[in-house]
């Protein structure tokens, strides 16, 4: 290292400590779309890598100076898009020691601090989720990762009840799983699938009603035709309308069938939290596993979610990879014997500092007033003429389009492109009944009444922009 570098590199750190705390504090003002464009950014920051040492501190204030313009404002509280948690100040603090400690987080015997808060993370959001506290339980980067552990766990323990070890003898051969699945499920569901070797395009997709909910039904229908190794793969929380499948009913004809049944929650398990809003998931509790985020509804900052498991030695069974050179499982949840990952951070530390800061009745709390906050939207949306929301307010979400057919979906982006414009409040879109859409997605820790009145008051102006405009031809 170069003379005088070290001595400036504690000074580089309070530096950008002090430039974090000025964005945080400011970022309800700036406005929330990036200010400079991918190709411009890249201008700025690329180009070759500097030959000769730089000194930290410039080089944390050009960073600043430089990314800033180029960053979304995803924790505004009036960021509304791609359900977003907003990164909670605890969790950010979190964040901070655990670059400090710099701890690879994979044993018990080698990280006790860091694995005893992992551990007790993961209990306590199986706790909060209503789900059995014997359940085994893993950190991991976010729900598609965590939704693949949990495939690969079934995978695991359905092939093992068919007499193969997957885990020795892959799939090459193997008896064909039946892969259920809903035919609105998230693209993270079928990218899963994927990822264990199931294949996205060799599933049965079941039909769904005008909620996007698997109709009881077609799933009864399309379980009586199915033999062999069976997987079920549920939703709790559509992406569009945030509603969840019929658990109750599903998973016991599931089971009945040898099935196991996983559920997608990425955002939407959290509202089992809520003891006043857990019938919404009734049922949920007696799925095989789960996957949940932590960075969108609790807020941990990226990337964090959860897979929880019924049986932890099916986890365990299919994640672990001893070596000679490596601790051996135990009673206590080693990171390792539970997620992909050998050699990681020590992700809970962000989201363990986040739970202490809420508790319990904090995070119920939270999502309870996200609920809230999503069926005050839908109403106020609906009674704007020419404009309809397409859903019931189950969660989180609100999806609404303008008009009718190709002139409304047109009507629809010129919408979305006026709010997004004036900066102030950013919903995202999509595509669902066949209809473009603006979808609200209402998850960020910080969003408040204030951000809700600004939000409806931002869809009315520029509503009346986009008729006016329109009239003018």
């Amino acid at each position: 290292m170069a003379p005088g570098i070290e001595a400036r590199l504690e000074t580089a750190l309070r530096t950008a400590l002090d430039h974090a705390i000025a964005y945080r504090g400011d970022v309800g003002n700036r406005p929330i779309p990036p200010q400079i464009t991918p190709a411009e950014a890249a201008a700025r920051l690329g180009g070759p890598l500097n030959r000769e040492p730089r000194d930290p501190v410039a080089v944390i204030d050009d960073m600043v100076a430089t990314i800033e313009p180029g960053l979304n404002g995803m924790t505004s509280p009036r960021f509304f898009g791609f359900v977003i948690g907003g990164s909670h100040l605890a969790g950010v603090a979190g964040e901070i020691l655990t670059a400090a400690w710099g701890q690879n987080t994979n044993y018990a015997v080698t990280t006790p601090g860091v694995t005893a808060v992992e551990n007790a993370t993961c209990r306590w959001v199986i706790d909060l989720l209503g789900l059995p506290a014997d359940c085994g339980a893993g950190l991991v980067t976010g729900a598609t990762l965590a939704n693949t552990v949990g495939i690969m766990a079934a995978r695991s323990a359905l092939l093992r009840h068919a007499n193969w070890d997957v885990e020795a003898d892959g799939l090459f051969g193997a008896p064909e799983i039946q892969v259920v699945i809903g035919a609105e499920a998230h693209s993270s569901a079928f990218a899963a699938l994927r990822y264990a070797g199931l294949g996205s395009k060799r599933v049965h997709k079941v039909a769904v009603d005008d909620q996007g909910r698997i109709r009881i039904d077609a799933f009864r229908a399309v379980m009586a035709g199915l033999k062999g190794p069976i997987l079920v793969v549920l939703q709790a929380g559509h992406i569009n309308s945030g509603a969840f499948d019929p658990f109750a009913d599903l998973i016991p004809i599931a089971h009945a069938q040898g099935a196991w049944v996983h559920v997608d929650g990425a955002f939407g398990l959290w509202v089992q939290a809520v003891p006043e809003l857990r019938g919404r998931l009734a049922g949920v509790d007696l799925a095989d596993s789960w996957a949940v985020d932590l960075h969108k509804w609790l807020s941990a900052p990226y990337d964090s979610g959860v897979v929880i498991v019924r049986n932890r030695a099916d986890l365990v069974q299919a994640m672990t990879a001893p070596a000679a050179y490596l601790p051996g499982s135990s009673d206590i949840w080693n990171p390792a014997d539970s997620v992909m990952e050998l050699s990681r951070r020590a992700r809970g530390v962000a989201s363990y500092a986040i739970l202490r800061t809420l508790g319990q009745d904090g995070v119920r709390s939270l999502i309870a007033r996200h609920c809230a906050m999503a069926a005050r939207v839908a109403t106020a949306v609906a009674k704007v003429e020419g404009l309809a929301v397409m859903h019931e307010p189950w969660a989180n979400q609100v999806a609404f389009t303008c008009g009718e057919g190709a002139a409304g979906d047109a009507l629809t982006h010129k919408l979305l492109a006026a709010i997004q414009a004036r900066g102030r409040c950013y919903p995202s879109h999509g595509v669902w009944k066949g209809r473009s859409i603006i979808r609200v997605s209402i998850s960020g820790c910080a969003t408040g009444d204030a951000d809700m009145d600004e939000l409806l008051g931002e869809i009315g102006a520029c509503w009346r922009d986009v008729r006016r405009d329109v009239r003018r031809g």
